[in-house]
Formats: structure tokens, C-alpha cells, sequence
């Protein structure tokens, strides 16, 4: 998330199919390898707009088929997109259940000057017995969706002292679970009064014990977060310029940092094979074999129309039956495209 609100405009847009583009959408080539994972002329598809600020997609399954759901963070709602139904709402409240809005949440102002009051939800996933696991930012919790609806606090401090807005969220096989933490859960940000963590972390929660992992200073504050294939290391962005790789211990905790990439912002996730899908500065996802080899870039596109939205990657999911589509919320938008290789994909595995 981070910078990446200070990108996002409010306004409502067209669809995209319909404007006329700035800066149609690209698929760059780095690396031959590039072609085992997506075609060339692989199509961008609008699936939804006019939102405020989208983050956090993760594919549900059911039955043969599955919907998607993602947060809303300025409109504090989850919402549920299916192939076969229109878009509706999932979960109200997603990510702020108190009633003060006058001093809840972080502020930031748009590409487009417009205010935007960050509150809702953010990550999303799916635990191994397949509930929704959240990271309920402004209320610098993470919660738990029961399948009777109830919600389920996991964790919301560390030695008694509150988290300030957990981000991003990955669920272990073995129902360990990981997340981020960064200043965007408080009014005033990183110099807010109600602030307890003098840090920017990365924590485990496993049977009921929180464990810090990693600390940082806001400027380098840990933001996506996603586990390898094998489930034998952990990556994590930290700021805008790095991504950070770490050896899983066998009780879940981390060792043995190196830097994995030269770049960060928001969101990651991995496929099968083991690449590393980041959404970094330039608005832009890349691509990265498992050895650090940057195979290539999916460069979003920009819209000509007034008020004008600055559509900006946030985060990204694998869905459909075949885990072959990449989701992807940016600010206003939702995308997906096809690829050749599934990804992964978490909740109950068959």
C-alpha cells in the first residue's frame, strides 16, 4: 500500500474498453522465458471501476467454479466479484467497525487532490480450512471470518502494545500465519498520538502467540508479503526499492535475509514454478524467475479521460479453476489477464 495511495484518485472513471488510453497496457519482454508464462498478446480485461481505493484480492473456490474478493479500503467494504453474477457486497465494515471516523484512519490526498480517508480492509486471505483471514486495518487487527459470519480477532498487539495497520497477509499450510504492519491503520499516520509500535514490522501468529520477525524503520516498512511454492521462504517488500528473501525455519519463524530484488512498493505473489510477481514503482508488475532473473514487466495502462484516474497496480491474487488468471486491484480498477502457468493459490488444497 504505502506510496501507493498517494497515487490513487477517487473519481469515478469509464470503463476502459471505452476511453481512450494515455498509455495503452504493455507486456515487455526481458527474457525469453517470459513466453512460457504469458503469450505476447495476452489481453488486459476490465472487470470493474469507479472504486476508491482496491486492494488485497483473493480467489475463492466453489464448487467447479469461484468468485474473487477484494477490499475497498476507502469505501471500508469487501466486495465479491463473480464471472456469473453482478458485482456485489461481501463484507461491510471490512476494516473499521467503530463509529468515529473523525479520528480513525490515515489521511492522504489522491493524484487528483481529492482527500481520501483510508479505513476499510486491506490484505486478504484464505486460512487452510478455508475462512477469510483480514487484515482489518483501522482496526490494527487481524481478524478472522468465521463460517457462521462472526469475526474472530487473531492478534491485535505485540507485548501489549498495539499494532498500527496491519497491510498484507499469506497464510502457511500449516495454518501459520504472516503479516505486515505499517503506519496507514492511524490518523496522522507514522505521527499520530495513538501510535504504540515505535516500528514498521513483519509478525507471526501461530497457536495464539504473535512473534515479531522483523523490524523497521517507517521508510523501510515491510509491505507485501508472500511465501515460495515449497513454502521454504518467505519474501517481503520493505520500501520502494527492495524485496527481501528469508529461509522459513521448521517452526515458522525466519533466518538468513538476502536481497531478492532491487525493487518493492506493494503487493507480491508466486506461482507454481516459483516466480515472484511484484508490483513496483512506474506502475508496473514484474516478473522474476525464483533465482532473480527479471523476465519481464506488465506495464498497466493509463487513461486520457477528465477527471483523470491514475489506475496503479496494489496488489494481486491467482484465480479461476485452472489458477491461470492474474487478478489485479489498482485504485480505481480491476483487472485480470490469462497466463500459461497456474499460480498459487491459498486456502484448503485438493
Amino acid at each position: 500500500m504505502i506510496r501507493t495511495f498517494l497515487s490513487c484518485l477517487v473519481a469515478l472513471s469509464g470503463a476502459l474498453a471505452q476511453s481512450p488510453a494515455a498509455r495503452p497496457f504493455q507486456i515487455v519482454k526481458l527474457d525469453p522465458a517470459l513466453d512460457e508464462i504469458i503469450s505476447p498478446d495476452a489481453k488486459l480485461e476490465t472487470l470493474a471501476d469507479g472504486f476508491g481505493l482496491t486492494e488485497g484480492p483473493v480467489w475463492v473456490e466453489h464448487g467447479a467454479d469461484g468468485y474473487l474478493l477484494f477490499s475497498d479500503n476507502a469505501a471500508n467494504k469487501i466486495y465479491k466479484w463473480s464471472p456469473h453474477a453482478p458485482l456485489s457486497v461481501f463484507l461491510q465494515k471490512s476494516g473499521y467497525t467503530g463509529n468515529d471516523v473523525m479520528n480513525a484512519g490515515a489521511q492522504t490526498v489522491s493524484g487528483g487532490g481529492v482527500a481520501i480517508l483510508l479505513i476499510g480492509s486491506n490484505g486478504l486471505t484464505l486460512d487452510p480450512q478455508g475462512r477469510l483471514l483480514i487484515t482489518a486495518m483501522t482496526d490494527r487487527a487481524i481478524v478472522r471470518l468465521e463460517n457462521d459470519g462472526r469475526r474472530t480477532v487473531l492478534a491485535d498487539r505485540y507485548e501489549g502494545k498495539r499494532f498500527n495497520g496491519p497491510n498484507d497477509i499469506v497464510c502457511k499450510s500449516d495454518g501459520a500465519i504472516y503479516f505486515t504492519d505499517t503506519v496507514w491503520g492511524l490518523r496522522g499516520a507514522a505521527n499520530s498520538p495513538s501510535r504504540e509500535l515505535p516500528y514498521s514490522g513483519f509478525f507471526l501468529i501461530k497457536d495464539g502467540k504473535v512473534t515479531l520477525l522483523g523490524a523497521e524503520k517507517d521508510s523501510d516498512t515491510p509491505n507485501g508479503i508472500a511465501l515460495s511454492p515449497d513454502e521454504k521462504h518467505l519474501y517481503v517488500t520493505l520500501g520502494l526499492s527492495k524485496t527481501m528473501r528469508y529461509d522459513v525455519l521448521p517452526d515458522d519463524t525466519v533466518a538468513h535475509p538476502v536481497k531478492f530484488l532491487d525493487a518493492g512498493l506493494d503487493g507480491i505473489k508466486v506461482d507454481r514454478r516459483g516466480n515472484v510477481y511484484s508490483v513496483v514503482r512506474g506502475n508496473e508488475i514484474w516478473i522474476t524467475s525464483p533465482e532473480g532473473k527479471h523476465l519481464g514487466v506488465l506495464r498497466l495502462p493509463e487513461i486520457a479521460t477528465e477527471p483523470r484516474p491514475r489506475i496503479v497496480a496494489t496488489n494481486l491474487a491467482f484465480g479461476d479453476a485452472d489458477s491461470k488468471t492474474l487478478y489485479i486491484t489498482a485504485c480505481t480498477h480491476l483487472f485480470r489477464i490469462r497466463l500459461k502457468v497456474p499460480g498459487v493459490r491459498p486456502g484448503p488444497q485438493s
